[in-house]
């Protein structure tokens, strides 16, 4: 690769981070569409009149529980409002995590009870083996790296508190870990910013456009359907299973599953009112000198950090480019530069070597969240199944998710998980709750400014 910067698109990350900032060249689509294109959109698809299992929503989640169910002989639909892929699961930063990240060990005892805790715990160590399974039989070229995370903690504070929160980890799910202090930190990131941080060295990172692509070839070669452009306008029960009513025709089916995470709308009102979509954005950098690159992330790990307005970042793949991520910018359409001008001021603000680097590619997608913060998986009162909820941790924990969803609606006791017994509590007043979210993130940034 050339090690000089020939960046003919995108706009320079000092100025994006400005308030003067034009779009310039920004492309407002995921970097990873560049290496999996998503489909163009298919119009005057028909609908087959049954199916044994009607899967709404194609990310992930409805993927993986597809796989599984063709693999068990069930005729199986995944319908989608848009084109398959377009949604959250190709536009997220490609981390792959147990989903231990949300809690310290120590609040998640006390919220749930150590027995508790430590189920779910060691439950996400096994969502993060399984992705890797299933990566690794089905074949699936994606990038997929056992690259470690590591996590730089903003305070000295924060450093004591991981290394004790690292600990209870060990100690309670057999997590392994180890901290490196400020002294050290060169030797997993090439920024002065932090006090320290932690590493959990089985975490992981993949492509997810690349991921995504994969699933769906194995699951159009088994015979399963994936249709685009089939908004699911109502799922009512008909007398031996449902029937579907769809933006193309109607269709009925024994068993549904709803997998729309942070696109739940109204689909079915008991999940509607239990997630909250919460916006994420990313931008891409161009190519950057090899003699800066190695020296940001020599290890080539996922990273983050202790603020509670949490960012995250990586290298793409098998280049020399940064993928940042964090929440959307408020008050600013997503195709303007003001939307991402945030993530570029974090960026710099870590490693501000990168003022001249172009920033090319910019995007935003929806996460879905949940009032307790976990992940939910079972059945509604009306004998639809569901998983969704995923808090912004959703790769591992949506194809495992979907896997055992699968399995439960077969009646196969493997499909059983430490979350199936959560209540599934809905948000007090969740139209408030939807409008309220940047408000608590604005006070949360000041918090994190006034506390550095």
């Amino acid at each position: 690769m050339n090690d000089e910067i020939s960046s003919s698109s995108g706009i320079r990350a000092l100025d994006l981070a400005r308030r003067n900032a034009t779009t310039g060249d920004l492309k407002f689509k995921p970097y990873w569409w560049e290496a999996a294109p998503r489909a163009p959109e298919v119009r005057n698809q028909f609908l087959p009149a049954r199916a044994d299992v009607v899967i709404v929503g194609s990310g992930f989640t409805g993927l993986s529980a597809a796989l599984t169910l063709l693999k068990r002989g069930r005729s199986v639909i995944v319908l989608d409002a848009g084109v398959p892929g377009v949604g959250a699961s190709t536009r997220n930063g490609g981390q792959v995590g147990s989903g231990n990240q949300k809690f310290r060990v120590a609040k998640l005892i006390a919220l749930r009870g150590r027995r508790k805790a430590e189920e779910l715990l060691r439950d996400g160590t096994r969502m993060l083996d399984y992705i890797e399974h299933l990566i690794t039989t089905e074949n699936i070229d994606c990038a997929f790296s056992r690259c470690g995370r590591f996590r730089g903690a903003m305070q000295p504070e924060h450093y004591e508190a991981m290394a004790r929160d690292m600990e209870d980890l060990r100690n309670i799910a057999g997590v392994e870990s180890f901290m490196v202090p400020k002294s050290e930190q060169h030797s997993e990131i090439g920024s002065d910013v932090f006090f320290g941080g932690s590493v959990l060295p089985n975490d992981a990172s993949l492509h997810p456009a690349r991921y995504h692509a994969g699933l769906m070839e194995r699951i159009t070669a088994l015979g399963g359907e994936i249709i685009g452009n089939a908004t699911v306008n109502g799922i009512k029960h008909d007398y031996d299973g449902f029937k579907i009513r769809t933006a193309i025709d109607d269709m009925t089916c024994r068993e549904v599953i709803v997998a729309t995470n942070g696109y739940t709308g109204n689909i079915v009102p008991e999940l509607g009112r239990r997630i909250v979509p919460i916006g994420s954005a990313l931008i891409a950098t161009d190519e950057i000198p090899e003699a800066l690159f190695s020296t940001l992330m020599p290890k080539l790990r996922v990273y983050g950090n202790t603020n509670r307005v949490f960012y995250y970042y990586r290298a793409a793949p098998g280049e020399r480019r940064v993928v940042w991520g964090g929440r959307v910018g408020r008050l600013a359409p997503e195709t303007s530069a003001a939307a991402y001008r945030h993530l570029a001021r974090d960026m710099l603000h870590v490693f501000p070597a990168l003022r001249d680097t172009a920033v090319t590619h910019a995007w935003t997608g929806q996460i879905g969240y949940t009032y307790d913060e976990v992940p939910h998986i079972g059945r509604t009162a009306g004998g639809i199944h569901f998983a969704l909820g995923y808090c912004g941790t959703g790769v591992s924990r949506a194809t495992y998710f979907g896997h055992k969803i699968a399995l439960k609606l077969l009646q196969d006791p493997e499909g059983k998980t430490a979350f199936d017994d959560l209540d599934f509590p809905s948000f007090p007043f969740h139209p408030i709750a939807k409008r309220a979210v940047p408000v608590v993130e604005t006070w949360y940034r000041i918090r994190d400014a006034v506390n550095k």
